[in-house]
């Protein structure tokens, strides 16, 4: 019988997880009383018994309550400091789960109001990323996200912001938020931008809506990474396509049994994607909302898909090989990765 080896020691990248969504649970629940926000009831209440709030977002009453638990927390978030402890415990539980490089979304509009503005804000966050890396050791970037909800000017002008930071550690431009809102096409201009700036094209598609918004990322957006990706899984030409172009989806299985798009953990079409030849970079999205960070998404890999410890170094390096870290970087992760394997 196969040695079961310890996935919080695979060496790995964390492509996708969102900044607010980042925080410890206490963490929020202690900034919340520093400034005296009161959060919701439901949040609250789940976080203080240890637990997820409950969530299903695959209709717009339940996304709509999604974004009002997130918007919560986000409110907690009002100084420099705040920002520096946020950052710093995601690199900790990252490093916890074996992570060595990682990439954190942020729209930094959202905290613009309470840090001074749109560039403070993004400095801030910047600032903080430089400190952890040289505190901790880990590899860390940022990944400026647009919001559908938004208008595509509003795009525009954060593509324009994260070029002009590229030199500082932004290294990707992303669109979140319902994919059933806002068309991709609406938001190729602020994607030409940044690519053309050197940036990363990573937005959100194939998580609430089904093939069609993977292709139209693919076609309009010219994405390098679809965030999520998993209802590619529904159309064999749409997962030939990403496989020949090797693009890599950010799958976040506990998200998506979280958020009903899939009813269990095994409903989650890891095994489709992994034999059709996608390449995949597992993700914990929100773990603040979904309890569950890096290492249980490799966890749930192996329990409810029968991923073999081969096969789970492999979507490893399949995050590694995804990510924008620098080529040696990469190496070392790789290597250590065949270290884990032959133990």
């Amino acid at each position: 019988m196969e040695r079961v080896r310890e996935v919080s020691e695979l060496p790995k990248a964390h492509l996708h997880l969102h900044f607010t969504g980042s925080m410890r649970p206490t963490t929020l629940l202690e900034l919340a009383d520093k400034h005296g926000v009161r959060l919701p009831d439901s949040l609250s209440e789940a976080l203080e018994r240890g637990e997820s709030p409950k969530l299903r977002a695959t209709d717009e009453r339940g996304w709509f309550r999604f974004q009002r638990l997130y918007d919560a927390a986000r409110s907690c978030l009002q100084e420099p400091e705040d920002i520096q402890r946020l950052v710093r415990e995601a690199a900790e539980e990252d490093l916890r789960d074996g992570s060595g490089w990682l990439e954190i979304q942020v729209d930094p509009t959202s905290y613009a109001p309470r840090l001074g503005g749109l560039i403070p804000a993004l400095e801030i966050i910047l600032d903080a990323v430089e400190t952890t890396v040289r505190d901790t050791g880990i590899g860390m970037r940022v990944l400026v996200a647009a919001n559908r909800m938004k208008h595509p000017l509003d795009a525009r002008t954060l593509a324009r912001l994260a070029v002009r930071y590229a030199d500082r550690g932004v290294v990707g431009f992303g669109l979140s938020n319902d994919e059933r809102r806002g068309m991709a096409r609406d938001f190729d201009r602020a994607f030409a931008i940044a690519r053309e700036g050197g940036l990363l094209s990573a937005p959100h598609g194939g998580e609430l809506t089904g093939p069609a918004s993977v292709r139209d990322c693919l076609d309009d957006l010219e994405a390098d990474r679809i965030g999520h990706g998993v209802r590619a899984a529904e159309d064999p030409r749409l997962l030939k396509r990403l496989a020949d172009r090797q693009v890599t989806c950010e799958v976040c299985p506990a998200s998506n049994v979280a958020l009903g798009v899939y009813e269990k953990p095994e409903d989650v079409p890891l095994r489709t994607l992994f034999e059709a030849g996608v390449p995949m970079a597992l993700g914990a999205d929100d773990p603040l909302l979904f309890g569950a960070r890096l290492a249980a998404q490799y966890e749930i890999a192996r329990d409810h898909h029968g991923f073999t410890d081969a096969e789970l170094a492999e979507l490893a390096r399949q995050s590694v090989r995804g990510s924008a870290a620098p080529e040696d970087v990469k190496g070392k992760l790789l290597a250590g990765v065949d270290e884990w394997l032959a133990g």
